[in-house]
């Protein structure tokens, strides 16, 4: 599976791939664990073949890494990329989306 490098990573891919509220789900979950999660953890509202979409953005834009262990494919957040290429960016947009789901009642 293809990842970018770090220096390949571009704000207005992470930007893209956060604006989509079930790829910023996802992101929050796997901040929220602090460890790489299966894609069977994540109980989404889609098809498969539209949650491998979501995981495929997440991962083309340098937000998530993916890797096999065993059949299971494992994400992993790349925050230590994300925060040295845009200071802040993540922790902020986390608490901004926390702030939007509780405002809203959502998870």
């Amino acid at each position: 599976m293809p990842h970018p490098a770090r220096e390949e990573i571009r704000l207005e891919g992470v930007l893209h791939a956060l604006s989509d509220p079930l790829r910023l789900r996802i992101v929050r979950e796997l901040a929220a664990e602090g460890v790489e999660l299966s894609c069977s953890y994540f109980d989404l509202p889609v098809t498969k073949s539209t949650t491998t979409h979501h995981f495929r953005v997440l991962r083309e834009n340098g937000v998530i890494r993916q890797v096999y262990e065993g059949t299971a494919k494992m994400n992993g957040l790349r925050r230590v990329d994300l925060d040295a290429l845009f200071p802040g960016l993540l922790d902020s947009l986390l608490a901004a989306a926390a702030h939007q789901a509780a405002r809203h009642d959502e998870p």
